[in-house]
Parts: C-alpha cells; sequence; structure tokens
C-alpha cells in the first residue's frame, strides 16, 4: 500500500509505502500526483519504507513505466528505509535513476526531506 506524504515543503511530494506494492497504487496515487508535480516543474520526491513485503509485476511496469514517462522532470530522490538490501540496490544501481538520488535510514527522515527540498 503506498499512501501520500502530508506537510512536505513546498515543491516536494512524498509517499510511504508498506506492505506488498500493488499496481492500483501507482495508478490511484502515485500517478496523479506525479503528473500535477510534473507540470509545475522539477519532481523533489521522498519516499519511505518501513517495510516491505513484495511488489506485483503490474506495480513494478507502473514504477518503470512512470519513471520512463517522466524521465528529464526528476531532480532528487530519497529513499528513506532501514531495509539494508534496498538502500544497498539503490546505492548501486542509483545513477540509473534519472535525477539525483540519496538513501537516508528511517530516523534521518527529516533530513531527506531537507535534502530533497534542497
Amino acid at each position: 500500500m503506498i499512501k501520500q506524504l502530508d506537510g512536505l515543503p513546498s515543491g516536494v511530494i512524498g509517499f510511504e509505502s508498506t506492505g506488498k506494492i500493488a499496481a492500483e497504487d501507482y495508478r490511484d496515487v502515485v500517478r496523479p500526483v506525479l503528473e500535477q508535480a510534473m507540470k509545475v516543474g522539477d519532481v523533489r520526491f521522498v519516499i519511505v519504507v518501513p517495510d516491505f513485503d513484495g511488489i506485483s509485476g503490474g506495480a513494478l511496469w507502473q514504477d518503470m513505466k512512470m519513471g520512463l514517462e517522466h524521465l528529464r522532470g526528476w531532480k532528487q530522490i530519497a529513499l528513506v528505509t532501514d531495509i539494508a538490501w534496498m538502500s544497498q540496490l539503490t546505492d548501486v544501481f542509483g545513477w540509473m535513476t534519472p535525477g539525483e538520488v540519496k538513501t537516508f535510514p528511517l530516523d534521518q527522515r527529516d533530513e531527506a526531506i531537507q535534502w530533497v527540498s534542497g
């Protein structure tokens, strides 16, 4: 499940993902907010992942599709998680992601938001 984060600085969008991620999460929650942000300018994005129970094939496709459709609009992405493999993969493959990517542990959520709002 993905829910939108409230109370973020102007120009920053954010989400928290828990449990298993489904295609509907992207379609109904992330996509509308992301498309609106893309109209305004560069996207500064925070994703908080306290736990992860998997991702459906449809959700994985939606994730890749959103990244490719808006390839040039990404400015900064902060991944906030204590899930070691997720942070490690992001650190290794982050260069493939459009925009600047940085990982933060859960207890540095505020620092991640500050970094993204830059």
